[in-house]
Formats: structure tokens, sequence, C-alpha cells
């Protein structure tokens, strides 16, 4: 990969981080208008973001972080760990954009402001904030959010450049979130649930779940960082399947702050602190996809894995709306509940389960794992059941016993149910199913879940 920018590539970022520029000294003008300057700031990550991985490309792989891609007929090195870039430049501009939420704010309606000739009625303070203003009382949160994110990014690193075992990394992105958990117990503390309509009669209208909650909010964190590193294997798929979930996440918070929703809503804060978090997201994840999509100039390492994940898993728990993001990892999910069999080695499973490149035809297909040693009854008797429901491709002997498998992920799933294809139609076809799921998640949430709950937060 060349290190330089071509022409065309230098006066379109320097446009575009000359526009964001402009837009974030017009703000200053008036009282900040922080959603536009994350929308600025975002145009910034990607401006810095894109030349970074050019830059750094060849560094990278000086100092060791390469791989060769799998899937090509020629297999040239390319730069691994890029995710770590991306990853860097998000908590930059988090860190960089805290004036502009927080500082006024905080300096009209708190005696911090030190001698500045700033006063504001108490009344005013609590009841006149416009739409894109925001409460400095989320200041916590956001830092918070910021804590857990970096600790997650220096798990991935420490992958990336380890190759940690999954024993020993499965459990990190719990740690990670205790900073958010925390936060979140004392700023927001809420662990009940709403029950449904039919359980109500014995339950009553709310369930307090208690220290539950938060160990369901810290397996959340676990999974939804795990999820994005296990649907892996093909060039862009990590990047442009986070992309999509941030954007079907950024869809659900317009929807409470358009102009067709109550006015004030409760929670217009909660979807713009996801907003300030998604953003600047979308920015790095756009410029990282326009080089690891097909053909890959680079990879993203586990490190981006786990900052994506991560990244969602705090935006739905101190947005409080995580119930909606499960639904927007549904894909995520089968995919880990389809892998289990192979994850926790009730089957072999082999080091690397990515999709076969076959060099006659150039097209991918399922990879197989064969079995040395015959398995048990029941495990066999299972895989032949998912073989006729079309859930696997199983491969028996003369004697009815089973050989070999498609391996247990939804890339090779895909390629047993519409057979062989290039590795980019492979990939837009999951992303289609991941939208399309995403969207009816939405739909769920907003609309059919009134048949079992008496109101919709919306």
């Amino acid at each position: 990969m060349s290190a330089t920018l071509g022409q065309t590539e230098v006066y379109s970022l320097l446009s575009l981080s000359l526009a964001c520029f402009g837009i974030l000294a017009n703000t200053f003008h008036g009282d900040g208008e922080p959603l536009i300057a994350s929308i600025a700031f975002s145009g910034l990550a990607f401006s810095i973001c894109y030349a970074l991985v050019r830059w750094l490309g060849n560094a990278f792989m000086q100092r060791g972080f390469k791989g060769r891609d799998l899937c090509k007929l020629k297999k040239t090195e390319i730069p691994e760990t890029m995710g770590a870039v991306a990853a860097l430049v998000y908590l930059f501009i988090l860190v960089i954009f805290i004036p502009w939420p927080f500082y006024k704010d905080i300096v009209a309606a708190t005696s911090g402001g030190g001698n500045r000739d700033v006063m504001k009625e108490l009344e005013e303070v609590e009841t006149g904030r416009l739409l894109h203003r925001f409460p400095h009382n989320k200041l916590a949160s956001y830092l918070s959010a910021i804590l857990s994110l970096q600790s997650i990014v220096l798990l991935g690193i420490g992958d990336d450049m380890f190759d940690i075992r999954w024993r020993h990394k499965v459990l990190i992105p719990a740690v990670a979130a205790i900073p958010m958990l925390i936060v979140y117990f004392v700023d927001f503390g809420v662990t009940q649930m709403v029950v449904p309509k039919p359980l109500r009669p014995y339950l009553g209208e709310l369930f307090d779940l208690g220290w539950l909650y938060y160990a369901y909010m810290a397996l959340l964190s676990i999974f939804s960082s795990n999820s994005i590193n296990i649907l892996a294997g093909i060039n862009g798929i990590e990047v442009a399947q986070s992309l999509v979930i941030a954007v079907l996440i950024v869809l659900n918070d317009i929807l409470y702050l358009s102009p067709f929703a109550p006015y004030p809503h409760p929670a217009t804060d909660s979807h713009l602190f996801s907003l300030y978090l998604l953003l600047p997201f979308i920015g790095v994840s756009l410029a990282l996809l326009m080089h690891n999509w097909y053909p890959a100039r680079v990879f993203v390492g586990d490190t981006y894995c786990y900052f994506a994940g991560m990244v969602f898993a705090v935006d739905g728990i101190l947005g409080h709306f995580s119930k909606t993001l499960i639904l927007l990892l549904l894909p995520q999910g089968f995919n880990f509940v389809y892998s289990a069999p192979q994850l926790f080695k009730l089957v072999p499973c082999p080091r690397h389960r990515l999709p076969h490149f076959n060099a006659r035809t150039g097209l991918l297909e399922a990879s197989r794992v064969e079995f040395k040693k015959p398995l048990s009854l029941p495990i066999a008797a299972s895989l032949k059941l998912l073989h006729r429901l079309r859930l696997l491709d199983v491969e028996t002997d003369e004697k009815g016993q089973v050989v070999s498998s498609s391996n247990f992920t939804i890339l090779n799933l895909w390629l047993v149910w519409f057979g062989p294809m290039r590795e980019d139609r492979l990939a837009l076809g999951l992303l289609g199913f991941q939208t399309a799921v995403g969207l009816l998640g939405l739909f769920v949430r907003h609309r059919m879940a009134l048949l079992v709950f008496t109101a919709d937060n919306w």
C-alpha cells in the first residue's frame, strides 16, 4: 500500500477539514450548538483517520503488524491492526469535543464559573434548554464512557500483539465496563423492567431486577465486544457491520429528536448523548472501511472489533436503550449461538474458520472441518438434523458416520445456502441481512411492542 496520498485525496480531505473547521468556528458565535459541532468533528475524524491509516501502514509492517489475505490468489502482506489507529483517533476526538456540550452549561449554571460575568436564573437553567443543549451532569457518564473505551482498546492492542487466548480475554470487557456501570448506578440507578401485560396480574407493572440488572449489563458488554470479533474473516465485514449497526442506532436516536417527537422528550438528553458517541465513530469507521473493503489494503485487527462492540455497549447502556441494542445485534447473536458447538469444543474447531478460497474459480466456498475421530451418537444425530434443516452441510461415509461438515459460522452458512460467490458479494449479502434485521428490530421495538406493553417511550 502506498504511504502517500494522491492529489485528489489530498484536496478532498483538505476541503472537508477546512469546511469542518469553519463549522466549528461558527458554533462559537451562538451558544455552542454541540450537535452541529459533533457532525463537524466527525468529518475531521474521517479525514484524520483516512490519512493516518495511509501514512502509518508501512510503519506498522516494519514493526511486524502485517498479515496475508488467505482469501486471495496472490497472498501479499498488508498492514494489520490498523483498527488501533481508528480507535485512537476516535478517543482523541471525544476528548477534544468535551467543551462543546459541557462548557457553557458548567459556566452558566454552576459556581465553578470563576469570575466570568455570566448569570442565569435557576428557572431558566432548569427549564429553558434548547434541543441542542446538554445538561452538564452528563459529564460523568461521558468521561466514564471514554474510560471504558480506553480500557477495551488496550485489551484489543494487547490481543493483537500477544494473541491472548479466548478463555483469558473473554471476561475482560466486563472489567472495562466497571466505570460505566458505577456511573450508571450513581447517575441513573434504574434496575426495574416494565412487565408485559399478560404477566402484570402476577408481577405488577414494574419488576425490580436489582443486582441482576448490573450483571445483565456486564454480560451485554462482554457479548457486544466479542460478537463483532466472531463475525469476521472476509474483507470489510467487521467495519461494515459496525457501520450498519451504528447507522441504525442513529436512526433510532433521530426518532426521539425529530420534530414529530413530543418536545421536550424525557429521553432527549440520552439520545443526544448517543449521537455524540456515534457520529465520530461513523467517521473513523468509514475512513477505515475505504481501506479495508475488498480488495483490502489493510486489516483492522482485533482492536477494532473489541472497540466497536464496546462503543455499542456503552452507547446502549448509558443511553438507556440496551434492549433496543439487543434487537440490532440479533445477527451477531445468531452467529454466536450457531458457533457455540465449536467455540465450546463440542465439535472440533480449527484455528481459522473463514471461508475457503477456490483458486480455480476465484470464489469463496464454505470451509469444512474434518472429524478424525467418530463423533458421539447425540452430536452426530444433531449434525444430521442440522443438515436436513439446511443449517449445515454434512458429509457421511458409507456407514452413515459423519466425517466432515461446514464450519459453524454465519459466513459459511450463507455459502451453504447460496453457493460459492465472490468475497465482496458475500459481504454485501450479509450487510443486507444485517440491515433488514435491524430495521425489523426497530419496527418491533416501536410498533409491535405495543401488543404486549401499554406504551412505547417514543
